[in-house]
């Protein structure tokens, strides 16, 4: 059960976190404002495809703050596990989004390139862009930052769709220089076709990430390799793991795994062992939810859940146990 220093924790984490989607939210809004006014004012495709990304971003970040209020609810009876994963939901849609923005960008540059247009006042745009950009790379360095100690993927999408803005915008910036010292106006619709590429690109591993969350991937190597190194010091002759498991849950994390011990221990003794597998793994990962389950070595169905196939594992475990003379 969970104590009121607990959901004080838990309150103050969620506000935290929410208060980067807000900052998020509001850097759209500003970006928006001067993309859209460097557009107006120079009548540049590239800055309007820059802007309908930022439109894009304002979009994105209001729902992943919605995602991050619903996935930092305490675990309840319906939800045992939390309700962490509501977070790819957000990353998932924020790629989705960044397609969409992709697409849009590419109609408006294909138009541009069967009726080409002059641009004008090309200075004023090129420092709006940088202005917006500056606000976009500052922004996303502390919601990247946010999101990897808080382990948040709706964060980290935010920042990665932010990044991709001021990269964007670089490209803008120097297609529309180019422009003015070339006088090649078809640089303009073709520089904002190389964009909508880029932009798509990251749409894409965006919601390839996503998916992969929903699908309960396994942990990274490195973190796989913690918890080898913990079992790894705690087997012996008597003492064997098998049947581990791992997932990813948003910023929780799940490991299992059974342990072998001889049938003569006492239920204490395997109790104090479990004890100690999980404290360490829990040391090595803070992240992590740790299950551990204890079977007699001597038992051979304590073998019968080592594979992943359910088929097998429902078959084997439901054979009526055979009474030791």
């Amino acid at each position: 059960m969970s104590t009121g220093t607990d959901k004080l924790v838990r309150d103050s984490d969620s506000m935290s976190i929410s208060r980067y989607a807000w900052l998020s939210i509001a850097a759209a809004i500003v970006t928006i404002g001067l993309k859209t006014s460097a557009y107006l004012f120079t009548g540049s495709v590239g800055l309007l495809s820059d802007a309908i990304e930022s439109l894009v971003n304002l979009t994105a970040a209001i729902f992943a703050l919605y995602v991050i209020r619903v996935g930092e609810r305490p675990p309840d009876e319906q939800h045992a596990y939390g309700h962490e994963k509501a977070q790819y939901f957000s990353s998932g849609a924020e790629g989705g989004m960044i397609l969409i923005a992709a697409l849009s960008i590419i109609t408006v540059c294909v138009q541009r390139l069967i009726q080409p247009q002059a641009i004008f006042r090309i200075d004023i745009g090129i420092v709006m862009s940088i202005l917006a950009s500056l606000v976009n790379l500052g922004v996303a360095r502390t919601i990247m930052a946010a999101g990897r100690r808080h382990r948040s993927i709706a964060l980290e999408a935010d920042a990665q769709h932010l990044m991709t803005d001021v990269w964007t915008s670089g490209g803008v910036v120097a297609g529309i220089g180019m422009v003015a010292l070339t006088g090649w106006h078809m640089l303009d619709p073709l520089l904002g076709l190389g964009v909508a590429m880029h932009v798509a690109w990251m749409g894409v591993r965006l919601m390839q990430r996503s998916i992969l969350g929903l699908m309960d991937t396994a942990l990274p190597t490195g973190d796989l390799e913690k918890v080898e190194a913990v079992l790894t010091r705690n087997r012996s002759q008597d003492v064997q793991f098998h049947a581990l498991r791992t997932r990813q849950a948003g910023a929780r994390s799940f490991v299992s795994v059974h342990i072998q011990v001889p049938g003569s221990w006492s239920v204490q003794k395997g109790h104090d062992l479990a004890e100690k597998v999980e404290s360490e793994v829990r040391e090595e990962l803070p992240f992590v939810t740790v299950f551990t389950h204890i079977e007699p070595r001597e038992d051979p169905l304590s073998f019968a859940d080592m594979h992943l196939d359910r088929h097998q594992h429902h078959d084997q475990k439901s054979a009526p146990r055979r009474s030791k003379q």
